[in-house]
């Protein structure tokens, strides 16, 4: 793994960073690929495989294990295309323009090896710019080739008389098994929680283990909202002899595609508890590991190996980057939605691209479109959402379901389908015409009903769309859901100009006014507590008034902690300083003046 740069850019959608590795890899940038949608992969393999000269042969359904084998030959064909790009770059000459000026230029401005270039460009040409820039080329290493399994989304698939396959031909742990399988000297982020028959597939595969110098081939990264979900899930890998190389630390609101919210626990605190944690958890997992690979016969690991922590979730200045790096000593920060605005890195057509650099803020919206009944962040202005309205203006509301990733209602079938199908949509409706409703609750619960959305064609429509290629079946739309961070960049953007914002040498913020990302985190928390309180109403438990007072609680916390850490932000402006403790100030009397109600029943 790279770790010339401190960001990498994270999984977005199922196809928007699809082709990241293709596009920044040889830059030094890390980026993560989503490895469910297995259809996407081959349209994608047809259309590079030439690049590296190889003839396109197709994985048909009829192939045995097709899905995993899709993966993996989708998977070793970008680390070929990687690996040859990284060759050739080496190679340049070092002239302005040329892609191996771009690498170090690239580079943040504290990095050794930047100033190691540096020295050499100063130079004149003779023997010793020659031999730095040997030295230099030396030290061009690839961005990883990372891959995203959403670990909830692990559907079981059926033959075509209907008869269940078994459990490892399951969407998630196909999935895996094309990755464990691949080429790649890389890791699997695990998102969306705990997926226990998925956790214990994983050492079925050897590269999952170290080698008899402690080297990991695969290595596992964990994305978590808060420290007792990593520790927790930590512990579980450990014990079977496996070490989680990086928790990846994401806001449970602040951030793209699903939003799991914590129990009103922020970033701040809960980047906290990391920092004090790190190194104990750290020795307790390599112990345990350790008695886990001495039991299994295989080596273990004689010094601890490292554990990164990472952070992201609506981080949008340099300011905020380098606090995160340097007041909580996290390893590297994620930067996802302010790159769908930058071409050269993901995978977005021109009319959604044009859409999102021109988009307001209210634009951005946390959604209930997903089939899974979890937050999902969505964007108006989306081709998806305009197919949405005029489906239910022609009362024909939901979605062929064609790829069936999400299929998971039993409501009305025996075989699980999608609450955004179209199938599952008819049958739902007319159930509601049966319940004899008021007219308000009809209407209510209707639009409930229809608001859910095909994620399987819209979150990987783009990646086609981008380079020219017609989707399956017309469905053109695209579904985009970038985190609300990105309501303060308007434009497009390249490469080099997205970096440089990072790094602080430019400023792309646009004239939207912006709170510090810890404050615009508290204000999507606030109204989640708000719409909670609303949502709990009618129906309030002994066991929901116990959540809303932790909620409640935990919010009030971290003004607090806030309020304390304000004077550690020495990077910032007096002015911005006094703004941040006015608004903690007003949020801290919004969530005081809360009434949590007494339940109605126990």
């Amino acid at each position: 793994m790279s770790t010339q740069h401190t960001f990498h850019i994270p999984v977005m959608g199922l196809g928007f960073t699809m082709e990241s590795p293709i596009k920044v890899a040889r830059f030094g940038i890390s980026s993560v690929i989503s490895i469910i949608e297995d259809e996407l992969m081959e349209r994608l393999r047809e259309l590079y495989s030439p690049w590296v000269n190889e003839t396109f042969v197709p994985i048909t359904e009829q192939v045995e294990d097709w899905r995993a084998k899709r993966i993996q030959s989708y998977l070793n064909l970008v680390n070929r295309i990687v690996t040859q790009q990284v060759e050739k770059l080496r190679n340049l000459p070092f002239v302005m323009g040329t892609e191996i000026v771009k690498y170090f230029e690239l580079l943040p401005d504290d990095s050794s090896v930047k100033a190691l270039y540096h020295a050499m460009m100063s130079l004149e040409e003779g023997e010793a710019k020659a031999q730095l820039q040997e030295k230099l080329r030396g030290e061009i290493k690839a961005g990883a080739i990372d891959v995203n399994i959403m670990a909830k989304v692990d559907r079981n698939n059926y033959t075509k008389d209907g008869e269940m396959l078994p459990k490892e031909f399951s969407d998630a742990l196909s999935s895996l098994r094309g990755f464990a399988q691949s080429d790649l000297e890389s890791s699997v982020v695990f998102s969306a929680g705990y997926n226990p028959r998925l956790y214990a597939y994983i050492d079925t595969f050897s590269d999952f283990f170290p080698d008899e110098k402690g080297y990991l081939k695969k290595k596992i990264v964990l994305k978590v909202s808060d420290y007792r979900s990593a520790l927790t899930q930590g512990k579980i890998l450990a014990k079977k002899g496996l070490w989680v190389s990086e928790f990846r630390i994401e806001s449970g609101l602040n951030c793209g595609g699903h939003a799991f919210a914590t129990d009103g626990l922020l970033l701040g605190p809960i980047m906290e508890e990391f920092k004090a944690n790190r190194e104990a958890l750290a020795a307790e997992l390599w112990t345990m590991c350790n008695q886990a690979l001495t039991a299994k016969g295989v080596p273990t690991f004689e010094t601890q190996p490292v554990l990164r922590v990472t952070v992201q979730g609506g981080i949008g200045t340099a300011n905020e980057n380098s606090f995160l790096l340097d007041y909580y000593q996290a390893d590297a920060t994620g930067w996802g939605s302010p790159f769908l605005l930058v071409p050269e890195a993901t995978s977005v057509d021109e009319n959604t691209l044009q859409a999102l650099a021109t988009a307001k803020p209210d634009d951005y919206y946390l959604s209930h479109a997903s089939p899974l009944g979890i937050p999902f962040n969505n964007f108006r202005k989306s081709t998806a959402q305009h197919q949405l309205a005029a489906r239910i203006a022609k009362n024909r509301p939901g979605s062929p379901c064609y790829k069936k990733f999400l299929v998971a209602n039993t409501e009305f079938t025996e075989i699980p389908i999608c609450a955004a199908s179209r199938q599952y949509q008819h049958l739902k409706i007319n159930q509601l015409k049966e319940q004899n409703l008021s007219p308000q609750a009809y209407e209510a619960q209707l639009a409930e009903v229809t608001e859910k959305d095909c994620l399987c064609e819209g979150l990987g429509a783009s990646a086609l769309l981008s380079e020219g290629l017609k989707p399956a079946h017309n469905l053109n739309a695209v579904t985009i859901c970038p985190g609300p961070n990105l309501a303060y960049f308007s434009g497009v953007f390249t490469l080099q100009q997205m970096v440089d914002h990072i790094y602080g040498r430019l400023n792309l913020l646009n004239s939207v006014k912006r709170s510090n990302l810890f404050v615009n985190e508290l204000r999507m928390y606030v109204k989640y507590f708000d719409d909670e309180l609303k949502k709990s109403a009618d129906n309030l438990t002994t066991k929901k008034v116990r959540y809303l007072q932790l909620f409640q609680n935990n919010l009030l916390q971290g003004v607090a902690y806030y309020k304390e850490l304000i004077p550690s932000l020495k990077n910032e402006a007096e002015r911005y300083l006094e703004e941040m403790k006015e608004e903690l100030n007003q949020f801290e009397n919004t969530i005081r003046n809360k009434t949590v109600p007494v339940p109605v029943s126990a």
